[in-house]
């Protein structure tokens, strides 16, 4: 799978999680031989996606991670403020 169908499905969960969905964006970039994903939420929703003590962002890293294994590619979830 392509890494901008892993950004679209990013956005699509995110888009799930949080009170204003139309302002979810990811940047994706090369990062050490992976992607590094910026995920970008209004600031209201920051902590929606963070989650209590970082439980949520935690899931969306192990979705990732679980993913990159089964592309073979390496992906970083990084949170925007």
């Amino acid at each position: 799978m392509s890494a901008e169908a892993v950004r679209s499905e990013l956005i699509e969960i995110a888009s799930l999680l949080v009170d204003e969905p139309a302002e979810v964006s990811v940047e994706e970039v090369p990062f050490r031989g992976g992607r590094m994903l910026t995920l970008h939420v209004a600031e209201d929703d920051l902590g929606i996606v963070i989650g209590r003590q970082g439980r949520t962002v935690r899931a969306l890293r192990a979705l990732l991670t679980l993913r990159g294994e089964r592309d073979g590619e390496q992906y970083e979830l990084e949170i925007a403020e």
